[in-house]
């Protein structure tokens, strides 16, 4: 009798080692330990296994690796802006699955400042429909060009296929004569922006009407024209003005060869994001010409004066009826 049930009680655990599971599922939650919030995205994974085996946390915090065979883990929970923990031999037994809640400390660094500059492409237009032959000029460019007089324009003659005389800023593209430049001002169309204007050439003029100080990037085309241009011939020149400081007023008052610019610009409320800009130009040749006709009328009077004492001394010298 004890030797029958000596022999099925080996054979029910036979049976049972022979049965019983080689692998089991580990689960269980990661959480903030100063706030108690449940982590997602965070990554578990298990160092020492024979194949790899890892899952990301859930919206809840929650995770489970299932079918890791038995046996003794480490296990490792990873993210960004929390400092990475490992948890070493973790017991996996086929009886019972492995839980486990794991807190993570956030990682804070103090990291130098970040200076963001940005990058213009002065090959690149402003106006993205324009695929070719086109190239953005800045009034920065035009005040540092060579006998540029802060005219765009000017500055458009160093271009291949462009070229200008020396007596007026004519713009010249590829044989075309500058009459078939057409000149624009944010998107309308407008007649030759010049001093002078048409006097030695047609499309061209002494210089430019229009004051560096107000004038923003723009878009130079040689050809390719977007359908916006549609009567451009030889070319295009679309400008921009600029928007005026929004934070604080600035006055500037400058004197140069070209004239007398008189400049002011500002918020029209503190606090608000809307800009004022103005400005008063009176060109070198204006002031040329109010001194010219100056000594013009200064040399008639004197001419006058010379004629009257003339006459004064001959009617002394030879009086009326002798």
């Amino acid at each position: 009798m004890n030797k029958t049930l000596l022999f099925l009680l080996l054979n029910v655990f036979s049976l049972g080692i022979f049965y019983g599971q080689s692998s089991q599922n580990i689960r269980g939650i990661v959480y903030d330990k100063q706030s108690n919030k449940p982590i997602e995205y965070a990554t578990v994974a298990i160092l020492n296994s024979k194949r790899p085996l890892g899952v990301s946390t859930d919206s809840l915090g929650q995770f489970k690796i299932q079918n890791v065979p038995i046996g003794r883990y480490d296990i490792k929970v990873a993210l960004i802006g929390y400092n990475p923990i490992i948890i070493k031999e973790q017991l996996l037994s086929s009886s019972k699955e492995l839980y486990l809640e794991i807190a993570m400390v956030e990682n804070s660094k103090q990291l130098d400042e970040i200076v963001v500059t940005p990058q213009i492409n002065k090959s690149q237009p402003l106006n993205n429909m324009a695929l070719g032959s086109a190239r953005m000029l800045s009034v920065e460019e035009a005040s540092r060009y060579a006998g540029g007089f802060d005219d765009p324009a000017r500055l458009a003659t160093s271009f291949a296929g462009v070229t200008s005389s020396i007596g007026n800023n004519g713009i010249v593209i590829r044989g075309n004569a500058p009459k078939f430049l057409q000149w624009r001002m944010e998107d309308v169309e407008i007649p030759n922006p010049n001093h002078f204007a048409e006097v030695t050439t047609f499309g061209g003029g002494g210089l430019s009407a229009l004051s560096s100080f107000v004038l923003g990037n723009s878009d130079f085309m040689t050809g390719a024209f977007p359908a916006e241009y549609s009567n451009a011939l030889s070319g295009v020149f679309d400008m921009n003005l600029r928007t005026g400081n929004n934070q604080k007023r600035e006055n500037m008052v400058q004197l140069g060869l070209i004239g007398i610019d008189v400049a002011s610009e500002g918020p029209f409320k503190k606090g608000s994001n809307s800009s004022y800009i103005f400005n008063y130009r009176y060109s070198t040749l204006g002031l040329l010409l109010l001194c010219y006709l100056r000594m013009q009328r200064t040399q008639s009077i004197r001419i006058c004066l010379s004629n009257l004492i003339f006459q004064l001394k001959m009617l002394v010298y030879f009086p009326s009826g002798e």
